[in-house]
């Protein structure tokens, strides 16, 4: 079983900036990761992707603003938020898959909250 540990949510006002971190077992050969993240009554979205090479994609609401990278030798996968707007405030869940293997893993969740 892969779990995964978030780490890095709070409280911020607009124009701040948090750091999320997600670790999986050292183990485990991850393939791509990912951070989403849901909204009180909204639908989960995806947010970023990097892949094991290092390929980004982000959704146009965080672009510029927020930046995932990772680190392969300690299976961690990292988000930068900059700028953060009000409307960033949901819980951010990281996700991985394995080579080889479709299924997705998921972390708890950490609360990132920002005031106006």
């Amino acid at each position: 079983q892969v779990q995964l540990v978030e780490s890095g949510g709070g409280l911020v006002q607009t124009g701040g900036s948090l750091r999320l971190s997600c670790a999986a077992p050292k183990a485990f050969a991850i393939n791509s990761m990912r951070w989403h993240r849901q909204a009180p009554e909204n639908q989960r979205e995806l947010v970023a992707t990097i892949t094991r090479s290092g390929e980004t994609a982000y959704i146009d609401s965080v672009k510029g603003r927020f930046t995932i990278s990772r680190d392969n030798a300690k299976n961690t996968v990292y988000l930068q938020m900059n700028s953060l707007k009000p409307e960033d405030t949901a819980v951010y869940y990281c996700s991985v898959n394995l080579y080889g293997s479709v299924k997705d893993y998921w972390g708890q969740g950490t609360q990132v909250t920002v005031s106006s």
